[in-house]
């Protein structure tokens, strides 16, 4: 099937100026002539070139929409096939039309990611860098766009394909020693091996140590926004977002469910979850909305607890509170434009050296501050955007530990005294999931499950 030719709608779908449909394969201008009406045959074109004309039904001769069509012949192209980019008006009968014309020819309807997929099995492109393509769409802020893009360029490949050189080197020596282990004078020792790995373990370390905070700036913080009715939860949403997202009154327990929304706070995205005051209720709708805010809490990477300057501390405040200690947790202290109750000095006694934010919604006081905090918490108060290798995938976060624990297998064996051929065999399995990352030994299943979390057209 990677032979055939395919097609796919490449804009989203609406109302819209201009629609894309892309179409790659073999074939791709030869079947799309049959569909295409302008000054010159599309097969008789110079490859790069934009042509104007009309897409026609071949059997009834009806214009059916004005096009320009872009021609682009392989392997120049994204997927290294000859590709055709058809730019028709938006709108769902004009391309929903011309995309079926297009299967008349005999092309067929493109599966989720698979452009990419052609690209990578073309050559074109490793599967980290496939991988980046996705990320590059879902980024959240320009940071992780940056990385994104970076990653497409192939920088984190580069350090991959240069580690597994390493290792193949060092297997190199390995299988010289184990074949003739009576050549002595330059024989590969045990320290050497050693020596090598420790290099390799480095290089891993250096790659890991980005992995947490590239995988917060591609997947973002699930903050949770927790406190009992009428703190100001909502509000405090509003105020992150720039949006009247969640609706805000008087009345306690006007949120009823959770809200979802992510924010863009000083390059980090944040996924924020505005849940219902948790509080003891007889209302059967808040209850369920109150389960489902202790949910959130479970599920957060990041809760901001809010309390209320205007009250003293209630009975559920104590209880949030003592429910913050298994999470990472922020305490918003606001309606600081109100006279104050609380007391800070008992609220300091419960929460320790945890970060404690003042600051006022409706005046809008205190929340760079609070922004600062987050940015900190999870950053150091830094994102080093000039490292070029920020590794954000769990996919390869995984198989880069798991690649750094067979070198340390190696290690190890050698320390007790494992004979040469067997630490062999684990620098292989090093080699083998280093291969993993960049699609260069990697099961043909994995690569469809990749794929599959495309959209069409791309």
């Amino acid at each position: 099937m990677e032979n055939d030719t395919i097609a796919a709608i490449a804009t989203a779908m609406g109302e819209s100026s201009i629609a894309i449909i892309r179409v790659s394969g073999t074939d791709a201008v030869t079947l799309v002539d049959h569909i295409y009406q302008g000054k010159n045959k599309l097969s008789t074109v110079a490859t790069h070139t934009v042509h104007y004309g009309h897409i026609i039904d071949p059997t009834t001769k009806e214009k059916i929409d004005e096009v320009l069509v872009t021609v682009m012949l392989a392997p120049r192209t994204f997927t290294r096939e000859n590709v055709v980019e058809i730019s028709c008006h938006g709108g769902l009968v004009a391309v929903e039309q011309t995309l079926g014309l297009l299967m008349s020819t005999g092309i067929r309807l493109a599966e989720p990611g698979e452009f990419t997929k052609r690209a990578f099995l073309n050559g074109r492109i490793d599967l980290s860098q496939a991988e980046a393509v996705i990320d590059l769409i879902r980024a959240k802020t320009d940071k992780a766009a940056k990385i994104a893009i970076r990653q497409s360029e192939g920088k984190l490949s580069h350090h991959i394909r240069a580690l597994r050189s390493e290792i193949v080197e060092t297997l190199a020596h390995l299988a010289v020693n184990v074949d003739y282990p009576e050549y002595d004078a330059d024989v590969l020792t045990s320290q050497y091996v050693v020596d090598r790995c420790m290099s390799i373990k480095k290089d891993i370390d250096k790659l890991l140590r980005t992995a947490k905070q590239g995988k917060i700036l591609r997947e973002g913080i699930a903050t949770a926004i927790i406190g009992r009715p009428n703190v100001g939860k909502s509000s405090l949403m509003n105020a992150l977002t720039q949006e009247n997202k969640a609706i805000v009154t008087d009345i306690p327990g006007t949120t009823r469910d959770v809200i979802e929304e992510y924010v863009n706070v000083r390059g980090i995205p944040l996924k924020l979850l505005d849940t219902a005051g948790i509080r003891e209720t007889e209302d059967v709708v808040e209850q369920i909305g109150v389960k489902r805010s202790e949910e959130a809490l479970q599920n957060a990477d990041l809760v901001l607890l809010v309390l209320n300057h205007s009250e003293a501390l209630q009975k559920e405040d104590m209880r949030l509170i003592e429910k913050s200690k298994a999470y990472p947790t922020i305490f918003v202290i606001n309606k600081t434009d109100l006279p104050r109750q609380i007391d800070y000095e008992e609220i300091k006694k419960y929460i320790g050296d945890r970060p404690m934010i003042s600051l006022s919604v409706k005046a809008e006081q205190g929340l760079t501050q609070l922004e600062e905090t987050i940015k900190t918490m999870f950053f150091s108060g830094q994102v080093d955007m000039n490292d070029q290798t920020y590794v954000s995938n769990a996919r390869h976060i995984r198989l880069l530990e798991q690649a750094k624990a067979s070198i340390m297998e190696v290690m190890n064996g050698i320390e007790l005294g494992v004979p040469l051929d067997m630490a062999e065999i684990d620098m292989k399995n090093a080699w083998q999931l280093l291969g993993e990352v960049i699609g260069e030994a990697v099961a043909e299943d994995l690569i469809d499950q990749i794929f599959s979390q495309f959209c069409l057209g791309k």
